[in-house]
């Protein structure tokens, strides 16, 4: 037999309720013994009284329901709310005076979402202890499920009324009076929490949102000017003042406070944010750049709060080149300002690569790496940045240490692969990308074509045509809208010579998805051209030029002149070829053209 303290103590150590209702709904009392001895003096068996055994006994009665009761909160432990709920009705068909009994229940119902059972045993609970305000909370939480907001609020009212100290329960009562649509009642719980936490600022904010939703835009003022009062040197009082009056056309109030109070704090972050905020309320974008750029550099702004700013401040400009243009400088700034820190140098890296600037990106990346090195996507950026083939030792060099620290993550893989591809070495470039494919989630299925594509490639450059056209197939089946690998792919068969109607197809739809892609124009040219269109070739090809404006155009330009030469324009031809030779071209037969002016394939 669990003897009765030992219940309460369980119970009340597990916490699957309070011990105090657990007590005044279980009334123990100890077994007196004859001679006036009890249970603890005379032992664990008490004596038979008149023959009578102990399981007959009222104590033994009570003993057997107590086990019925622990059993069924253990139950609840352990999920098993089905046999909790068995086992309490049990409980209560001979202890329906037990009011924690059918608190439990009430419990069971709510969590089953059966709120009529929940509500007629939670008021069983209160009814046997009405000031129980554990049993209060739950008929609360019981209505708020069901959107019966006012009566959840009047409970919590009482509650506060009842409990002087507590400051929850007002806050409780305003929120869902507030629900309710009964704002008035709110502020009037707020107040009271507010005198048993002067100066909370969570609950003055609340207070002054309550005000501007009920259009007392005065009043929401009043509270603001209470929250400076009380702390006249906190700057994001002030900003908040400034936005009330931006928000509802007291553009000239704002005005006069900003330019008072920047007088007396003019380095403080939170009013040069609130300036910055106002500017651009009122369409004076060059202020609001100029006060928007002090606040992100200025070091009493949290370094969090500072990338957001700027992530807010470049989302306005007009295009990405503008925006890469604008972060430069300032997280230069940024990153030279006390102790360095990885988020910022990793925003800084990127601003670098953004602007064309690899080498320095790569310095950056590599400060971010020494601070924290356990950061796998700095790793990821510092690899993303060594992708062009004259980075090919730099890439292999680090993909292989992420390799060593993050073995599992395909990203490190791949890259390894991509940089023994830029170096030629096939081989060691295949097993990468395979061991890429292996550890790569198969739900993740553009990321997988990513590498079934680039595998495609190093097959296709190591003469493995069957392989490269099969490893394709297989990108194409993970991703058929994938346009950069529609476009390789139809390249690869157009140099090759094959299947010169799926290339066409493939490189087709490339261009429906992305029209004005400069390769994929190219691809498309060059496909006609295989099949002996010139004219709709040199249409394409010249649209591709148009759009590169001078920029690495090299292969571009030997294609026309080789169309060009088709079309019996040999002199238009020579001039393309030379103009490919002085941008970079290496085809392999370009020089051969140019000194024979004759075409080579």
């Amino acid at each position: 037999m669990i003897r009765r303290t030992c219940l309460l103590f369980l119970l009340s150590s597990l916490g699957i309720m309070p011990a105090m209702s657990l007590a005044q709904s279980i009334k123990i009392t100890p077994i007196t013994a004859p001679g006036g001895k009890t249970e603890k003096e005379d032992g664990d068996k008490p004596e038979n009284v008149e023959g009578e055994d102990i399981a007959e006994t009222e104590e033994g009665r009570r003993a057997k329901t107590d086990e019925l009761f622990f059993e069924a909160l253990k139950a609840k432990q352990h999920a098993d709310d089905e046999q909790a709920e068995t086992l309490l009705k049990q409980f209560l068909s001979k202890r329906p005076e037990v009011a924690a009994a059918h608190y439990e229940l009430a419990k069971i119902y709510s969590e089953q979402k059966k709120t009529e059972p929940a509500m007629a045993s939670i008021k069983k609970a209160l009814a046997l202890d009405p000031q129980n305000k554990w049993y209060k909370e739950a008929k609360a939480g019981i209505l708020i499920a069901n959107a019966h907001y006012v009566e959840a609020a009047e409970i919590y009212g009482e509650l506060a009324k009842a409990d002087k100290q507590d400051d929850e329960y007002p806050v409780l009562a305003a929120e869902f009076y507030e629900r309710a649509g009964k704002r008035q009642d709110a502020i009037n719980y707020l107040d009271m929490a507010l005198a048993r936490n002067p100066g909370d600022e969570d609950i003055q904010v609340h207070k002054m949102q309550l005000y501007l939703n009920m259009n007392q835009v005065e009043n929401a003022v009043t509270v603001v000017k209470q929250m400076i009062t009380d702390d006249p040197k906190n700057g994001k009082y002030y900003k908040l003042l400034g936005e009330v009056y931006d928000n509802n056309n007291m553009t000239d109030k704002a005005a006069a406070l900003y330019d008072d109070i920047s007088k007396k704090m003019p380095d403080d972050p939170s009013i040069q944010l609130g300036q910055a905020t106002h500017y651009l309320a009122t369409g004076d974008t060059p202020k609001y750049r100029t006060f928007v750029r002090k606040a992100i550099t200025n070091t009493g702004m949290e370094t969090e709060m500072q990338i957001e700013l700027l992530k807010a401040y470049l989302s306005t400009m007009p295009d990405e080149a503008s925006a890469l243009a604008e972060a430069l400088p300032l997280v230069a700034k940024l990153a030279s300002q006390g102790t360095p820190d990885a988020q910022i140098l990793d925003y800084y890296a990127a601003a670098l690569e953004g602007n064309n600037m690899p080498d320095s990106a790569a310095v950056i990346y590599k400060k971010a790496l020494a601070l924290k090195p356990s950061e796998f996507s700095l790793w990821v950026r510092l690899m993303g940045n060594y992708q062009e083939k004259k980075y090919a030792d730099s890439l292999i060099k680090y993909s292989e240490r992420a390799m060593r620290l993050f073995p599992n993550q395909a990203i490190a893989h791949f890259y390894n692969g991509v940089g023994y591809m830029n170096k030629g070495n096939y081989p060691s470039a295949i097993k990468a990308m395979n061991r890429a494919l292996d550890l790569q989630p198969e739900t993740e299925k553009e990321a997988t074509a990513q590498i079934y594509s680039t595998l495609a490639d190093v097959y296709y450059s190591s003469k493995q045509y069957t392989l490269s056209d099969q490893t394709f197939d297989k990108a194409l089946e993970l991703d058929p809208t994938n346009a950069t690998v529609l476009n390789n792919y139809s390249y690869y068969l157009s140099e090759r010579g094959i299947r010169l109607d799926d290339a066409e197809k493939m490189s087709k739809k490339s261009l429906e998805l992305r029209p004005d892609e400069i390769n994929f124009l190219d691809t498309y040219g060059w496909i006609l051209y295989k099949k002996g269109d010139y004219n709709k070739s040199k249409t394409y090809i010249q649209k591709a030029i148009s759009l590169a404006n001078g920029n690495n155009d090299a292969t571009l330009l030997e294609h026309l002149g080789d169309i060009l030469y088709k079309l019996n324009d040999k002199s238009g031809a020579l001039e393309s070829w030379k103009k490919a030779k002085e941008k970079g071209s290496d085809g392999k037969n370009l020089d051969k053209k140019i000194n024979e002016g004759k075409l080579y394939e």
